[in-house]
């Protein structure tokens, strides 16, 4: 697959389809705004700064794929990406964490990621290093043999090596010791290291209040300074001690200052945020202003200097946010966009609405994504040495049930398969171990049979599915 930055929204759309059924309007715009991330750095710097992100706004009932959208969006993109609900910042009270968080979090998940490609440039290098450190484990140069470290009686008694005159040199063993390492003939052998472990450090709790996540954290990086990491000797397996040198040889290879300095800027000029959950933050419509319309609103003037563009002051630098891509999303029942205050709809310039799924597109979900419900289950079954298949009637009929049972009941669109599959092959999956007959074909008989009574049961449906 093309590196986001080269697919054309068509061809991002395309990716999507693979996951998500439908809502292409939604997927259009998603797909869109990635592009225009690529377009803005393609423009000349005097204006390219001028060039502001088009957030987007989801609007639609809960399980038709705004999550799932977003979810695969972060798998595509390549991009620092954060999900984070609205609802978290809190409603009633600043009980919860403050709204520039979401920032930080997000500044951290870039280092991860610019830190997992730096290793992999580097880890070449680093399993030379480290193999070299387990040859002078395995044969320790004579005079540092005691400090370097200890293995079992090996080099008196190496499987399949014929001791010759000519093999008597240290370097002759070291090579035989290489080969066989590299052939997998030690890894079962035990050899005993030194690990670096961190120092226990006392508890320190700060209520992670307003402006209190980067004071708990400075004394968290105190305490890891005063209390340094030590080192204990461990008895390990080779193959075991050859990954934890691999990861220690790459950390030291790897310059944290540029990492940070790249995550820094991949943060600012391609970070992607999807609010979820943002109507919960919205004033009710109609409704007499009170304590927690309040709160939301508080909730919503906090959020709008970060959407709008600000710096945010993070352990690891300040953070521009003026390019970062925000996508919110709700259902919006109680409210409406335009109940949001204006400041902040003016920053939400595009509105996609998401369609109810129906009988037709729970069928599809069935089976056509690439991790469809149906993909998922026979692969279950097949660890039971179960062949599990499915008549299309059945599919069909699962189909019609869940959104019967959507239509009475809480609508809870394409969540409701979890419930109907799983209620389906509960007695399959129970005694899938003990069955002698390995086939199993669900016909849509089968599925009435053991939905039947769920189904037509409106208030037991209420309560279990």
């Amino acid at each position: 697959m093309k590196p986001v930055n080269m697919l054309t929204p068509r061809q991002t759309v395309a990716e999507l389809d693979r996951f998500v059924i439908g809502q292409n309007a939604a997927k259009r715009s998603v797909a869109i705004a990635l592009r225009n991330r690529w377009r803005r750095q393609q423009v000349a710097p005097p204006l390219r700064e001028e060039i502001a992100p088009k957030n987007i706004i989801m609007i639609g009932p809960t399980g038709v794929g705004k999550t799932e959208i977003a979810r695969r969006l972060a798998s595509l993109a390549q991009s620092p990406f954060l999900k984070v609900e609205a609802s978290k910042f809190t409603e009633v009270g600043y009980v919860g964490r403050d709204v520039e968080s979401m920032i930080r979090d997000l500044v951290e998940l870039a280092i991860n990621m610019v830190r997992a490609e730096e290793r992999d440039k580097v880890k070449v290098k680093a399993k030379d290093f480290a193999e070299e450190r387990m040859l002078d484990l395995l044969v320790p140069p004579q005079p540092a043999a005691a400090t370097l470290g200890r293995v079992e009686p090996m080099a008196d008694r190496v499987d399949s090596i014929e001791a010759t005159p000519n093999d008597s040199s240290q370097y002759s063993t070291r090579e035989k010791f290489r080969q066989m390492l590299r052939d997998g003939k030690l890894d079962e052998r035990q050899v005993e290291m030194e690990v670096d472990q961190a120092a226990p450090m006392p508890m320190v709790e700060i209520f992670s209040n307003t402006g209190m996540d980067d004071m708990q954290s400075g004394i968290k990086d105190m305490f890891g300074k005063m209390f340094p990491s030590k080192s204990s000797r461990r008895k390990m397996k080779v193959k075991e001690a050859l990954e934890v040198l691999n990861k220690s040889e790459a950390e030291k290879l790897i310059d944290m200052d540029k990492v940070t300095k790249q995550a820094i800027q991949r943060t600012e000029q391609s970070g992607i945020i999807f609010l979820d959950e943002i109507d919960k933050i919205a004033s009710r419509s109609g409704g007499a202003t009170h304590g927690g319309e309040v709160s939301r609103e508080g909730v919503q003037r906090d959020l709008l200097p970060i959407v709008e563009g600000s710096t945010v002051p993070t352990k690891h630098g300040m953070v521009k946010t003026d390019h970062i891509l925000f996508i919110a999303s709700g259902a919006f029942h109680l409210c409406k966009p335009s109940d949001l205050v204006p400041e902040l709809q003016g920053r939400f310039p595009i509105r996609v609405e998401l369609n109810a799924l129906g009988e037709d597109e729970f069928y599809r979900i069935l089976t056509e994504p690439q991790n469809a419900l149906i993909k998922q289950y026979i692969a279950l079954m097949e660890t039971e040495d179960i062949t599990l298949e499915f008549d299309d009637q059945a599919i069909r009929e699962m189909a019609r049930i869940a959104a019967e049972v959507n239509k009475r009941t809480e609508n809870i669109g394409a969540r409701r398969l979890h419930t109907i599959m799983e209620r389906l092959l509960e007695a399959l999956s129970f005694d899938a171990s003990d069955l002698t007959e390995k086939n199993f074909v669900v016909t849509a008989e089968y599925v009435r049979e053991q939905l039947f009574d769920i189904s037509e049961d409106e208030d037991l449906s209420r309560f279990i599915l």
